[in-house]
């Protein structure tokens, strides 16, 4: 008898241990499709309403003070502030599905990063995370910039782009930027202010849209001519009406 309850033991052990394994992997996935369910929610609901402010909104108000902002459908933004958003960040931003490969090639090949972030991404980390060039950033980057363009149309990521986007410390979203550089609404903006104002990005605290400097008025010639070409090829049908 002694020896058969020696030997039932061990056998309790192992049960328990697999017992709280089965627990603990059972709380894992609980935790990871919670995680997986707020991120859905929110993305789905981001794509109708606009979003409340973001982390960098929320980090830059506590150095700044209180920040310009107003949102404002696409309706009331000049349709050449979008077509000069889109040529001087993302010319391509109709023909892919939130990351564009060729431009990630190119820029590899290049020895950086640079030009290979597309709007979509931008959009996803200014609205969903935060600044900066962690690779894990990077990677929840990849994850969710498909996920958005699968549920978003791409004339709701270029209106909410242009809504978050800072273009001055303090200065949020296309309608603040327009009154505060040009003293007009986001819907009156010229074709020269609009590629100045594209111009300034990513750089919104380096560089100024009034007092541009000979590399703003150079960057803006380009983004102008861009907006033009993109217009005319069709590049920019995804978000124009």
């Amino acid at each position: 008898m002694a020896r058969q309850a020696a030997k039932k033991k061990p056998t309790r052990k192992k049960k328990t241990k697999v017992s709280l394994r089965r627990r603990l992997t059972r709380w894992i996935a609980r935790g990871v499709l919670a995680v997986v369910a707020v991120v859905a929610f929110f993305i789905a609901l981001y794509g109708i309403v606009p979003p409340p402010a973001t982390p960098y909104m929320i980090a830059e108000r506590s150095r700044e003070g209180p920040l310009k902002r107003d949102w404002v459908p696409m309706e009331r933004i000049a349709p050449v502030m979008a077509r000069s958003a889109v040529a001087a960040e993302d010319a391509n931003f109709c023909l892919h599905w939130g990351l564009d490969l060729d431009a990630i090639r190119t820029a590899l090949e290049g020895g950086g990063g640079r030009g290979a972030s597309t709007i979509s991404q931008q959009t996803v980390k200014n609205v969903y995370l935060w600044h900066g060039r962690s690779w894990t950033r990077k990677a929840l980057e990849a994850v969710l910039t498909p996920t958005v363009e699968a549920v978003w149309t791409k004339r709701r990521i270029l209106e909410v782009y242009l809504n978050v986007a800072e273009f001055d410390a303090g200065v949020f979203g296309i309608e603040a930027a327009a009154r505060h550089y040009f003293g007009v609404s986001a819907m009156e903006l010229s074709a020269v202010q609009a590629a100045r104002l594209a111009a300034i990005l990513p750089d919104p605290k380096g560089r100024s849209a009034s007092r541009p400097s000979e590399f703003v008025r150079r960057r803006a010639a380009g983004i102008l001519d861009g907006a033009a070409t993109i217009r005319a090829d069709g590049r920019s049908a995804c978000f124009e009406r």
